[in-house]
């Protein structure tokens, strides 16, 4: 699946988190450092297989863990308008 930005946000770091706001909409979401990072690493469009290796790469989570916690803050990130999830292509 290809995650994407979508919307124009405004967003600015707060400590560790990242606090963002839909240009559009008026939302308001709060990012962990985590989340923070998930954000920055779709600045360009990416795979859920190359977002939780890179992410494997610099925190301490199992494959199973990330791929879980990443699928749900990205379906968090779906209802708030953030970002868009295409299906799989099929070859």
């Amino acid at each position: 699946m290809m995650i994407r930005r979508q919307g124009e946000w405004l967003s600015a770091k707060v400590g560790e988190e990242l606090v963002m706001m839909s240009v559009d909409k008026g939302d308001y979401v709060g990012l962990s450092e985590v989340g923070a990072r998930i954000w920055e690493l779709i600045d360009t469009p990416q795979e859920l297989e190359t977002l939780c290796s890179k992410l494997q790469e610099e925190f301490d989570v199992s494959n199973e863990i990330c791929h879980a916690d990443v699928e749900a803050f990205l379906k968090d990130l779906v209802k708030h308008g953030a970002i868009s999830v295409d299906p799989p292509s099929v070859s």
